[in-house]
């Protein structure tokens, strides 16, 4: 086969007189990795995310820019009204503040881009306002010209149009940046990367439904989002229709969400920034707290600083105020209040100490009596990049059928996993097995599961540790995995009890 003239690779991809020809999606993985590898040295792993994502999101929005630029010009011609080139462009990219007209500059680049990035923030107040988070590109101590350089020089090989790049490649490749930055950041990511299957299973087990809205008030970088359209798209739903909301507390991280549902071609979505727990900012006109169809979230584990001297008198606490020392209570009965009374559904990850702690007994009893409480399904230890004891999914349904009325749902998927070399993972089949346990409420033979009466769980105390109501089989002997999960269970159940044992001899004035 000839070559044509003027045609050389670099770095695996083809240039033919000047242009790259449409790139595939592990072509472009492989430049963004090698963009975040430009930083290494100078800066530290776990803040590549800070500098990598803006970088790509402006080199997008300005070669789209350039693009529909084109579309207007092959239209109109090249004297188009600015008016009429306008209704092209998705967002305003102000003069002087594209990629190509930026990144040439020789001297102060790091200020430069800051401007830059400034004027189109607030060119586009309504969408905008935020997006490239607070990195500080003028400051040469944290990000040294020569890796600023670097950066830029990774990206200047990449047209990021419709035309060479798609939004579902884009998005993947979003989501393979996002995975391979969480892998580097190791426990930190946890603050801000849910592991996509784990994601993946959350979100099929509520089922999102073209039409409705979807919560996360804990929405890390967007990733139960991004799954909530990816699932309806994939059952042939409209996603048009559906309304995305989130909050997220961490500036860069909100930013990252809002950047990564545009990159997914979604527009129909708000990410609030802030504290949830003190200041939750999704309100309805009369100041109450606004309701959804699907409430879904990984919130942090057993924050010690969540906003307890405030709850007493707020209406989300309707089932008590939970301990200073573990808001898990606190983010459930803000997820329950935040949840339509008519066909809500809520899903939630949580350590297990949720299931038994005795400090919380009282909110577990009165949730469960509330009869919304529809499964409880405990997962595989080392999951997560923030900790390695087994999590456990809580469901929770508003308008149970009457055949689930008065009976919740226990499901063990901690034997369902594949050893990874850092931390475990669930793999495609693990997830339909615990979707199949789930669906056939606990007939499934291949997950242990069943079905348990709320009088069954209220003789117990409410408390919802499934070693109480799922027996192993007799010839059934556990992996040295579950083994471990089970007696960290177990340590912790009698760490807690001893603590309420103490508080209570206290109480009495023994000791």
């Amino acid at each position: 086969m000839s070559v044509p003239a003027d045609t050389f690779t670099v770095d695996s991809l083809t240039y033919v007189n000047g242009n790259t020809m449409t790139i595939t999606l592990p072509e472009l993985e492989t430049r963004l990795w090698a963009a975040a590898n430009a930083l290494r040295g100078p800066v530290e792993p776990a803040d590549f995310k800070t500098y990598v994502f803006p970088m790509l999101f402006w080199k997008w929005i300005s070669d789209t820019y350039t693009w529909e630029r084109n579309q207007a010009v092959a239209e109109y011609g090249p004297d188009v009204d600015p008016e009429v080139e306008a209704d092209f462009h998705r967002f305003t990219v102000p003069d002087g503040t594209h990629w190509d007209q930026v990144t040439k500059a020789t001297s102060n680049l790091g200020a430069k881009i800051n401007t830059a990035l400034g004027r189109i923030q607030q060119a586009n107040p309504d969408t905008l306002a935020g997006i490239f988070g607070d990195a500080s590109w003028g400051n040469k101590d944290r990000l040294p010209e020569h890796a600023l350089v670097n950066l830029i020089s990774a990206f200047d090989g990449l047209v990021l149009n419709p035309d060479e790049v798609t939004h579902d490649m884009l998005g993947q490749a979003y989501e393979y940046l996002l995975k391979n930055f969480a892998d580097q950041s190791g426990v930190k990511a946890g603050e801000f990367f849910t592991p996509r299957q784990v994601v993946k299973l959350l979100v099929r087990l509520l089922d999102p439904q073209p039409g409705e809205s979807v919560y996360d008030p804990a929405c890390g970088t967007g990733g139960m989002l991004v799954e909530t359209i990816n699932t309806v798209r994939e059952d042939g739903g409209d996603t048009r229709t559906l309304r995305l909301y989130g909050q997220e507390v961490n500036l860069t991280t909100s930013a990252i969400a809002r950047m990564n549902l545009f990159l997914h071609d979604i527009e129909d979505f708000k990410i609030a920034r802030g504290d949830t727990l003190r200041q939750p900012a999704l309100r309805n006109p009369d100041g109450s707290l606004s309701q959804f169809d699907v409430v879904i979230a990984n919130p942090p584990f057993s924050l010690t600083n969540w906003g307890h001297e405030t709850w007493a008198s707020d209406p989300r606490a309707f089932c008590g105020v939970p301990p200073a020392g573990f808001g898990d209570w606190a983010w459930i009965q803000h997820m329950l209040a935040s949840t339509s009374r008519d066909r809500g559904r809520v899903g939630v990850v949580m350590p297990h100490g949720v299931l038994f702690r005795q400090a919380e007994a009282a909110i577990r009893t009165c949730i469960v009596k509330q009869d919304m409480l529809e499964a409880v399904i405990v997962l595989a230890p080392n999951l997560f990049y923030s900790t390695t004891i087994p999590a456990c999914l809580l469901l929770f349904r508003a308008d149970k059928s009457t055949e689930d009325a008065g009976h919740v749902l226990f499901v063990d998927a901690a034997s369902l996993y594949e050893r990874g070399r850092n931390q475990n993972q669930l793999s495609d089949q693990n997830v339909d097995d615990v979707l199949k346990a789930f669906g056939q409420r606990g007939e499934a033979q291949q997950v242990r599961s069943r079905v348990v009466p709320l009088a069954e769980i209220l003789a117990n105390g409410c408390d919802l540790n499934p070693g109480r109501y799922l027996e192993r089989a007799e010839d059934e002997v556990p992996s040295v995995e579950e083994a471990l999960a089970e007696y960290s269970i177990a340590r912790e159940v009698r760490v807690d009890t001893d603590a309420h044992l103490q508080a209570v001899l206290s109480a009495y004035g023994t000791k």
